[in-house]
């Protein structure tokens, strides 16, 4: 009996050992694995890229269970919009938007006479995603997509895909894959865009020949003006208002707001009340929040839905025109 309670004691202290050494954080991806062996010759042939390029840079990349750790994690408690909103609208978060502003006041200027986009939404974006480009996340991007793309089967197919685009960006922009660092989910930059949207979206702002997200701010600032844009951003008109919705039409009403087929005209013969300048064919939808004082009720425009084009949480959004809102009166523009 002792010497079983002695080995007990043993295989536990080695566990203990084993716990307090941590795990081991990274493995070298194995390029002679049969799926990722075809996914080198695919994009090879597809992108004329040698396979020996492809394969020397997969076989730097490193699996890294942090990542998987990571995206893996359970979500968290959906917060309420006044508790969303205290993260994000913050005075710091203003007083580094002003000052952020007032930096680079003059192509804000320029890229907002360009495309019509307000200063005060680029702003807001890129304090919320990267609290004004001083967190662009440590992780080397081809560690990361390559651990999502060959070790993380839920999303392996999306993530292959921006692996490869990633692959082709760097060919595009000459950077070296290695050299990258980006979000646990491969985002890049201040306005942390993925691969395909850096190539998608991503300007050469500044005229250098190339598109440089992390230490350029004319091409950071242009990029995500340009991104809007494309999404079908609408200048000079309104993102959300205040609104008043009848009990008889909240139920109905009672969806996510994305996916409402309503309009300024459907929404007043429904009851609700609220102020726009917008012809009664303009888009609109009902937005519901739960306010540190009860329910708040909101109406957005397509503006609106273009900020959720970035993420397609209405809370984010909705968090970005407040942002936005404060930076502006805070800076007096």
């Amino acid at each position: 009996m002792n010497g079983h309670r002695t080995e007990i004691f043993a295989r536990a202290l080695a566990g203990i050992i084993l716990l307090a050494a941590g795990p081991v954080e990274a493995t070298l991806l194995d390029t002679q694995r049969s799926d990722i062996d075809r996914f080198v010759r695919e994009v090879s042939m597809r992108h004329d890229f040698s396979e020996e390029y492809v394969r020397s840079i997969l076989s730097q990349a490193e699996i890294k269970q942090s990542v998987l750790d990571a995206i893996s994690r359970p979500a968290e408690r959906v917060k309420p919009w006044h508790e969303y909103r205290e993260i994000f609208v913050t005075q710091n978060r203003i007083d580094g938007g002003v000052r952020f502003w007032d930096d680079h006041q003059a192509e804000f200027d320029r890229v907002s006479a360009g495309t019509g986009i307000p200063p005060a939404v680029i702003v807001s974006i890129i304090g919320v995603e990267t609290y004004y480009g001083n967190i662009t996340g440590s992780y080397r991007v081809i560690d990361v997509l390559c651990t999502l793309a060959f070790e993380y089967p839920p999303r392996s197919k999306f993530f292959r895909s921006e692996l490869e685009q990633f692959l082709l960006l760097t060919r595009e922009e000459r950077v070296d894959p290695m050299i990258p660092l980006g979000s646990y989910a491969g985002a890049m930059g201040a306005p942390q865009f993925i691969s395909s949207s850096y190539r998608a979206y991503a300007v050469d702002a500044d005229g250098d020949g190339r598109r440089d997200l992390w230490s350029s701010w004319s091409d950071v600032l242009g990029s995500v003006a340009n991104y809007f844009d494309a999404h079908g951003w609408k200048t000079d008109q309104p993102i959300v208002v205040e609104a008043s919705v009848p009990w008889s039409a909240r139920r109905k009403l009672d969806k996510e707001p994305l996916r409402q087929e309503e309009t300024v005209g459907s929404l007043r013969d429904k009851g609700v009340r609220f102020e726009t300048s917008l012809p009664n064919d303009a888009r609109a939808f009902v937005i519901s929040l739960e306010g540190k004082d009860g329910r708040e009720y909101w109406v957005g425009f397509t503006n609106f839905y273009v900020i959720t084009r970035y993420n397609t949480s209405v809370m984010y959004a909705m968090a970005i025109h407040q942002l936005g809102q404060k930076i502006q009166a805070r800076a007096g523009r």
